[in-house]
């Protein structure tokens, strides 16, 4: 989503800034633009739009596609591999991942938090298994899912405030919304160390959850998602997934040392609180 502000009503922009806000305009929802679109949603005029948009497509940032609008690069999707909660996570989730995958032959998931949405890493789709609204490098909000109970559990004070201040969005007439008893969840997910997430985003799927931890922090949530079938479904799965994430957790603390950031940015000074 575009968070860019007109420039004449907004505060001065550095020219790295006006490259994110380009950057910033694109979305699962709009992921090609055409220039005069980009310059719309930056709030900078369509001659400075054309400036920054050449750069970023000589770099490599944005690509053309044959109706002559620009899309998120390559060069971004290899940069962006880099980031140690994705790599270094991933590869250290890939093989716990596919055998949950084998033993449940269900959807598997692998999340971390970003402020207060989660961002799923990574996940394997069952063929015949329940239809989930999840897609690697998308985001969604922590409260519905089963890795986000995980990882608003374990987030800073802070966070969970914003999160319970904040009205929480319906999917389905099991979501929680009532701030209070999600409060109350979130201490249980804290109590036992899972989160189950019972059709709160789609009628007919239940997510089971469990943390990652590095050393002694939570930095991830794997999860597996079933048919709503009732609790037989859910205790089929959760010791794999709880073995699983445990796993995870020794690999990655072994493996991570201080390349990981255990302390990832929330709100900054380039990043303000909503």
């Amino acid at each position: 989503m575009s968070r860019g502000v007109d420039e004449a009503r907004g505060p001065r922009r550095t020219s790295g800034g006006k490259l994110l806000a380009v950057l910033d305009a694109f979305s699962r929802e709009r992921p090609a633009l055409t220039l005069s679109e980009i310059a719309r949603a930056t709030g900078v005029p369509l001659s400075t739009a054309h400036r920054l948009v050449g750069e970023l497509h000589r770099w490599g940032g944005l690509e053309r596609d044959g109706d002559g609008r620009f899309r998120v690069g390559l060069r971004l999707w290899e940069l962006g591999a880099l980031a140690p909660r994705g790599l270094g996570l991933r590869e250290a989730a890939l093989p716990f991942m596919e055998d949950l995958y084998e033993v449940t032959h269900q959807n598997v998931q692998l999340a971390v938090r970003d402020d207060v949405e989660v961002v799923f890493v990574e996940r394997f789709a069952a063929r015949d298994a329940v239809t989930v609204l999840t897609r690697v490098g998308g985001r969604f909000a922590l409260p519905p899912t089963g890795v986000g109970l995980v990882l608003l559990a374990h987030a800073p004070a802070e966070v969970q405030e914003r999160v319970l201040a904040a009205p929480l969005t319906r999917y389905t007439a099991h979501t929680i919304t009532d701030p209070r008893q999600l409060r109350r969840v979130l201490a249980e997910v804290r109590r036992t160390g899972q989160a189950v997430s019972d059709r709160q985003v789609t009628d007919d799927a239940v997510s089971v959850a469990a943390p990652i931890h590095l050393r002694d922090t939570v930095v991830a949530a794997l999860s597996v998602v079933v048919r709503g079938d009732g609790p037989a479904a859910v205790r089929a799965v959760t010791p794999g997934v709880r073995t699983a994430a445990r796993g995870i957790s020794r690999v990655l603390t072994q493996s991570a040392g201080a390349a990981w950031p255990v302390d990832p940015p929330d709100a900054g000074p380039d990043r303000p609180a909503p």
